[in-house]
């Protein structure tokens, strides 16, 4: 078995790719998620060691020492990140020449060949579902007996077949283990979130057809495969265990409410373990089952409502009428379950009166926190194939986000150019949070308790800071 780093590569301060862009997300607030993909695959190599730079604040210097004492490296990437990351890729192999490296993540899954291209230092891409690809790698194995992997022979890029996709997902091993093993959870923090959390996937995969959605375009596919919930129950018992402090879990697969009947088993579950516990949801959950999940410790949904406009529900195939998410939304503020609700400005069919259209829904729907992004024409999705049959993508721009690391719109329409999609995040934030209704609610919060208040405040100057730095932008918004 190779020696193998699992990386979250180093960053830079404020990077903010947006939703997709590997796991530090500076956003309003700055945020990080756990490095689950990675943690997957570390968990079914002995010996291996995972490090995530950028919660652990680790720059380009702190990790290259690292380089030879392993023989393999696999380094996460994302579209936004790539350029920075192959940056990263080679200074490890000059530090090590015979380091076998290689990439994962949606971005080279889609263009392994472009991605292998830009730079000799990138030894192999492990595509789509990549657990036991690299499983498979670590054991030694010849490339030309692992399949989902694309590589170099005799200077000649070679695909091999595609991995099978894997259904019987208990055969993945916890990742709580990994990240008792490698990871500090008091870094990873997000603003609606208690103060440690832990998050996990129970499952892989999307129903919905969403048309911005990378996951399920890249990597998860259109059907929801799912752990038992006895598999994941044992692991949010052994979590708790390991764990103490940990104020809520989190599951993060793009849906968990897909499977309405598995969610209230697993619910029953949680409410025995006895630790609140959120997850993502789309707004049509029906009254019954919500009152199950929140009598058994629910106290979150983060849910994309997207738009409050239904012919741009229509576009991006969301599946969700209007109607239907306001009857959620009013049943979850009638059993008390908190609602982090997501939007995105940009859409196709977009315009200047929809984005008023979105601000006033999402004002009237009145979620306790929000997230407004900018449409990701992320390759492999089709809102990404869309654009450039439609002359919808920005012949100035060179990717997601500008030099500064903020994210930047990629869509400039004939009658909404790229200039006023951006500003509208700001507008959306400031119409939403500075509001009579919402600034008391805000502010009752914060005296609930002395953590609370400092959190409060902390995160109240990071968002003042976002949008001061959204008003003087510099190239976030021009031409790159």
């Amino acid at each position: 078995m190779l020696k193998a780093l699992f990386l979250n590569p180093p960053s830079f301060e404020g990077f903010d790719g947006g939703a997709g862009s590997r796991y530090q997300a500076k956003r309003e607030i700055r945020s990080f998620w756990y490095p689950t993909w990675l943690a997957q695959p570390a968990a079914l190599v002995p010996g291996s060691r995972l490090i995530d730079a950028p919660a652990r604040g680790l720059s380009l210097d702190d990790v290259l020492p690292m380089a030879g004492d392993y023989e393999l490296a696999v380094l996460h990437t994302s579209t936004p990140s790539f350029g920075y990351d192959v940056q990263v890729a080679e200074a490890l192999k000059d530090a090590n020449p015979k380091l076998l490296l290689g990439f994962v993540g949606a971005h080279v899954a889609v263009n392994p060949d472009a991605s292998l291209a830009v730079s000799k230092a990138i030894d192999f891409v492990a595509r789509a579902e990549f657990d036991f690809t690299i499983k498979e790698i670590a054991e030694g194995r010849p490339f030309e007996e692992i399949d989902g992997i694309s590589y170099r022979r005799s200077g000649e890029i070679v695909h091999n077949r595609e991995r099978a996709i894997l259904h019987d997902m208990d055969q993945l091993p916890f990742v709580v283990d990994v990240y008792k093993r490698d990871l500090v959870i008091e870094d990873y923090f997000i603003g609606y979130m208690r103060h440690p959390y832990v998050s996990i996937y129970t499952g892989r995969g999307c129903k919905s057809r969403c048309t911005f959605c990378l996951w399920p375009q890249t990597i998860g596919g259109h059907k929801y495969r799912t752990r038992s919930p006895e598999h994941v129950i044992e692991e949010m018992r052994r979590a708790k265990e390991y764990f103490p402090e940990v104020q809520e879990f989190f599951f993060d697969d793009d849906t968990f409410t897909d499977d309405l009947k598995r969610s209230e088993v697993i619910a029953h579950g949680m409410g025995e373990i006895g630790v609140p516990w959120s997850c993502n949801a789309k707004a049509n959950v029906p009254y019954e089952t919500l009152k199950v999940l929140k009598d058994n410790g629910l106290r979150l949904f983060v849910v994309g409502y997207e738009t409050g406009n239904r012919d741009i529900l229509i576009n991006i195939k969301k599946g969700v009428r209007l109607d239907h998410a306001r009857q959620f939304t009013e049943n979850c503020h009638k059993l008390g379950i908190t609602i982090h609700g997501t939007f995105v400005v940009g859409l196709p069919g977009e315009s200047k009166e929809t984005i008023q259209e979105t601000i006033k829904f999402a004002q009237e729907m009145n979620p306790h926190t929000i997230q407004v992004s900018l449409a990701a024409t992320y390759p492999g999705t089709f809102l990404h194939r869309q654009a450039a049959e439609n002359g919808w993508l920005r012949e100035d721009s060179s990717g997601l986000v500008g030099h500064s690391g903020v994210q930047v719109s990629a869509l400039s329409y004939p009658h909404l150019s790229h200039e006023e999609i951006f500003e509208a995040v700001a507008e959306f934030y400031r119409r939403f949070y500075f509001r009579p209704r919402k600034l008391w609610e805000m502010t009752s919060e914060m005296f609930s308790s002395a953590d609370m208040f400092k959190r409060r405040c902390r995160e109240g100057a990071e968002f003042f800071r976002f949008l001061l730095s959204r008003e003087n932008r510099g190239d976030a918004a021009a031409a790159q």
